[in-house]
C-alpha cells in the first residue's frame, strides 16, 4: 500500500497523490521524490501558484524521512522559461509588490533545496531560461537532456537576475563568463554548459530514456550513505567564504558525526568482508 508523503493518507495507488497540486506533479518512487513543474503550455514559467506549490513540495521533501533523494524536472519540452511575463504584465500597477512576493517564495524554495540534508538532482529536460536557469543551478547535481539549452535572458526584458544566479554563476564559471552570460545572454548547448562547469552530464535518448536514467541515478543516491551525503553537502556549500582553518574544524566535526551512524559501521564491515555495503540512511 502506498502512503501519500504529504498527509500520510493510505490506499492511493503509487504515483497518485491525495494532495491536489495543480501546477506541479509530485511522486515518491522508492525513496526518490520526483517534482515536475507542470505548466507545459506556459513553458513551465513561474506564476504565484507554481511558486507556492514548489515551495510546499520542497518543504515536504525536506521533512519526510522516507524521501532520501530529490529530482526536479519539467513537463513537456521545456524545463522552465523563468517568470510568467504575462502575469508580470497583468500586475504592472503593483509590480513591485508582485515581484517581492514571487521572488520571496521562489528564493525560499531554492534555500530549502540547497539546505535540505538530501541530494537534489535538477533534470533539465529542455530550455532553461531566466529563473529556470537559476533554478537548474540550484541542484546539487545537474543533468541535462541533449536537447536542453541554457540562457539567462533577464536583461532581454530589462531585468537583473534572481534565484541565486548572481551567487552561483561567478563561483561556477568565473566573473568574466558570468558577465557574459547575464549581459550578452548567449544560448548555451548542453555541451557548452558542461564545458563551462554549469552541468554535470548530458544524457541522450528519448524523453522516456531520460526519465529512466535520471531515476536510476537518483535511486543509486537514495540507497547510498545519505547521512554522509548530507554532511558532504553541508561542507561544500559552507566552504564559500570560509578559511581553511575553519573548514578543517568543520570537516573534523562532520566525520566524527558520521562515525556514529549505522551506515559508517556497515561501510567498515562491508569493506572488511569484501562485499557491497547495504546502507539504510541512519
Amino acid at each position: 500500500m502506498w502512503v501519500c508523503v504529504h498527509c500520510s493518507n493510505k490506499g492511493f495507488p503509487e504515483g497518485e497523490l491525495c494532495m491536489e497540486y495543480k501546477n506541479i506533479l509530485f511522486e515518491e518512487i522508492g525513496g526518490v521524490a520526483l517534482i515536475t513543474l507542470n505548466r507545459p503550455k506556459a513553458f513551465n514559467t513561474f506564476n504565484g501558484a507554481l511558486a507556492d506549490e514548489l515551495l510546499d513540495a520542497v518543504v515536504t521533501c525536506s521533512s519526510t524521512d522516507s524521501i532520501r533523494a530529490v529530482v526536479l524536472t519539467g513537463a513537456g519540452k521545456c524545463f522552465c522559461a523563468g517568470g510568467d511575463v504575462k502575469e508580470f504584465s497583468d500586475n504592472m500597477d503593483q509590480i513591485g509588490a508582485h515581484l517581492t512576493r514571487l521572488t520571496g517564495v521562489i528564493h525560499s524554495a531554492i534555500l530549502r533545496l540547497q539546505g535540505m540534508p538530501k541530494l537534489v538532482i535538477t533534470a533539465v529536460n529542455g530550455m532553461a531560461a531566466g529563473g529556470g536557469m537559476s533554478l537548474a543551478l540550484a541542484g546539487d547535481l545537474v543533468y541535462a537532456h541533449a536537447s536542453a539549452r541554457f540562457t539567462m535572458a533577464y536583461t532581454n526584458i530589462g531585468a537583473s537576475p534572481d534565484g541565486g544566479a548572481s551567487f552561483m554563476l561567478p563561483r561556477l564559471v568565473g566573473l568574466r563568463r558570468a558577465f557574459e552570460l547575464v549581459v550578452e545572454n548567449p544560448i548555451l548547448s548542453t555541451e557548452q554548459a558542461k564545458q563551462w562547469g554549469l552541468i554535470n552530464d548530458v544524457i541522450s535518448g528519448s524523453e522516456t530514456d531520460f526519465r529512466e536514467e535520471i531515476l536510476r541515478r537518483a535511486s543509486v543516491l537514495a540507497s547510498g550513505p545519505t547521512q554522509a551525503y548530507a554532511r558532504v553537502k553541508q561542507l561544500l556549500y559552507r566552504s564559500y567564504g570560509k578559511t581553511l582553518e575553519s573548514q578543517l574544524r568543520y570537516e573534523a566535526m562532520c566525520i566524527i558525526e558520521c562515525s556514529y551512524t549505522k551506515d559508517f559501521k556497515e561501510g567498515l564491515a562491508a569493506f572488511a568482508e569484501k562485499r557491497s555495503p547495504v546502507f539504510i540512511g541512519s
